[in-house]
């Protein structure tokens, strides 16, 4: 029997599975492993709102510093006041029925403890958020391997299959030959044709697989999922594995964790000087230029001159406030305290990462080697059994069983080279390569 292939939208990247696609509307992408890193970067919900919280931080920092800067208004008022006979009208308070404003304000806080912490708060928040961001481009990255690898794993496993199947095809033909000869009963080729149908069933089942593995990665990398890309395959066993102590100082020099955490604990010292300067007098100086006149001129009727100027100066002196700014201090030092918690756990969560991905990544290599000799043993096995079946030492149960095995190996090699790969590319992010 035949077998008939899924007629599935789908593109492998191996030249057998292409042939056996259905054609496509749209030219198929070829992207690598740092490609879909960056493609993710731009659909990632998680990634543009940590990327815009940094910005807005940026905005924050502007918005402080611009504080401790004088400032400059234009003021412009008219102001109309019932008239009683009198010059300045119903109201006591104002010096004419008609009063003019056109002022220039230079205003400045010369002064103010409170407004310098603060722009040093709001530098430290900055360097935070920023940091932040690059955790969540980093966590990105951990789901983009997941699927990029889930991937090249589900091709793999259907060139397994494809062998497979052939194999199996091939036995099944054996048997009808030998049946015809009169050498092997009936019964070893229905054991074949069972073994051929299994296979074929496998051979769909790696193909969905594809198909749900590419989906997934398609809604990370791609705004149209109907998009027809292949990955590159990089998994090699030859990769290097960097020892542990070049991870351990890279991961602490690049680290976004610490870095957030370090940033957070100034932020949360520079909010205490920000509340302790709630204590302190400040002094404002203002500074007009303009005019305040009963008359929109230059001059007044009598010749005198409209414009002028006059400076202002105020010293604002906290006497009580029933314990609000003592509550703020109080409140600082709780959040620095916290702070401190989290520079602390974000150090030996770091330890703990750098022993446990160096741990995976060293049972990972090792075992690289024993399943490439399992399946190679399993293909020995199979051709082995395959000669003592045509010699009439084995039976048809042994040939299938050894059929079995070498899938089995085959994809057990490859999931092997995925984990270590997956491995490598977690100790790249943790170390700043990526």
């Amino acid at each position: 029997m035949r077998y008939v292939f899924l007629a599935a939208v789908l593109v492998a990247c191996s030249p057998a599975a292409r042939a056996q696609a259905p054609p496509q509307t749209a030219t198929p992408i070829t992207i690598d492993l740092a490609g879909a890193l960056e493609r993710a970067k731009q659909y990632s919900p998680q990634y543009l709102a940590a990327a815009i919280a940094s910005a807005a931080a940026h905005e924050d920092r502007v918005q402080a510093k611009a504080a401790l800067l004088p400032t400059l208004n234009a003021f412009n008022q008219y102001t109309y006041t019932q008239g009683n006979g009198t010059p300045t009208g119903v109201f006591v308070a104002n010096n004419g029925v008609h009063v003019y404003d056109e002022q220039a304000t230079l205003h400045g806080e010369l002064f103010s403890v409170t407004r310098h912490a603060e722009h040093r708060r709001a530098m430290a928040a900055e360097a935070a958020f920023a940091a932040r961001r690059e955790i969540a481009a980093r966590g990105l990255a951990a789901t983009v391997f997941q699927n990029y690898y889930a991937v090249i794993v589900a091709q793999r496993h259907t060139e397994n299959a494809r062998r497979s199947l052939d194999e199996a095809r091939r036995f099944e033909d054996l048997t009808e030959k030998q049946e015809r000869g009169g050498e092997v009963a009936h019964a070893d080729v229905v054991r074949s044709q069972l073994q051929l149908r299994e296979r074929e069933r496998e051979l769909l089942d790696t193909q969905t697989n594809i198909e749900k593995a590419k989906l997934g990665l398609a809604v990370l990398v791609f705004a149209d999922l109907a998009q027809p890309f292949c990955v590159v395959d990089d998994l090699r066993p030859d990769a290097p594995l960097p020892p542990p102590d070049e991870i351990r100082q890279q991961a602490f020099a690049n680290n976004p964790d610490i870095r957030a955490a370090e940033a957070g604990l100034r932020q949360a010292d520079f909010g205490i000087k920000a509340a302790r300067g709630l204590y302190y007098p400040s002094l404002v100086v203002d500074y007009f230029y303009g005019m305040d006149s009963n008359f929109f001129a230059l001059h007044n009727p009598d010749g005198s001159r409209n414009l002028g100027s006059v400076v202002q100066a105020a010293v604002n002196v906290p006497v009580w406030n029933w314990g609000a700014t003592r509550s703020k201090v109080r409140q600082a030092e709780l959040q620095k305290r916290q702070a401190e918690v989290d520079l602390n756990f974000a150090r030996r969560q770091i330890e703990a990462n750098v022993t446990g991905l160096y741990l995976e990544g060293q049972a990972a290599k090792a075992q690289l080697d024993s399943l490439r000799n399992s399946a190679d043993l399993a293909s020995e096995s199979l051709r082995l059994t395959l000669l003592r079946y045509q010699g009439g030492e084995a039976t048809a149960l042994e040939v299938v069983d050894a059929q079995s095995a070498l899938a089995l190996a085959r994809n057990a090699y490859d999931d092997g080279l995925a984990r270590y790969r997956l491995a490598l590319a977690n100790i790249q992010t943790l170390t700043g390569r990526f």
